[in-house]
């Protein structure tokens, strides 16, 4: 039988894995670092305004887009952050969007937006949930961590390939 501080070790790598994708895909955008520098700096501070807003009708991909990306970060959340509360959690959520849209700004290369922070915010709660749904389904959270693993493993996997893809396509 396989030991729990092992499978916990491999959720730890998988997360970092997780996060330092997440800040290249948020704050890059998939490019290589600093290749498109020039971006304007912006911020938009009234939720759901005219920057989701493409020939006079509201962009719903980039919101959906925004909270499937924050989606693993809930569910890692569950995994390793067991002992704090769903607010601390929550508020995990929000500062680490806060700080890739804060990055874009300072480097210049993106578009700092509030609603981007909170349909990540909300894209964290949502995974959250899924994990919580996980272990009611498995009724055992080993067996769901496990389950959890795999499928992070496969889609990691998958991620790596795509942004090395993506890198070679660049050069």
């Amino acid at each position: 039988m396989e030991d729990n501080s092992n499978i916990f070790k491999w959720t730890k790598a998988l997360y970092i894995i997780y996060l330092i994708a997440l800040f290249w895909i948020i704050v890059f955008k998939f490019d290589v670092p600093f290749s498109n520098m020039g971006y304007l700096r912006s911020i938009n501070l009234i939720p759901f305004k005219s920057s989701l807003i493409i020939n006079g009708k509201i962009d719903y991909s980039e919101m959906i887009m925004n909270i499937v990306i924050f989606m693993p970060l809930g569910i890692y959340s569950g995994i390793l952050f067991k002992k704090w509360n769903n607010s601390r959690k929550i508020f995990l959520f929000f500062l680490i969007s806060f700080i890739c849209e804060a990055f874009q700004f300072i480097l210049g290369i993106g578009a700092s937006d509030i609603t981007d922070i909170i349909n990540n915010t909300l894209g964290g709660v949502t995974g959250l949930l899924i994990y919580k749904g996980i272990i009611i389904i498995f009724k055992d959270s080993n067996k769901a961590h496990k389950f959890i693993n795999f499928i992070a493993t496969i889609g990691t996997t998958l991620m790596i390939l795509l942004l090395g893809l993506l890198v070679v396509c660049n050069l």
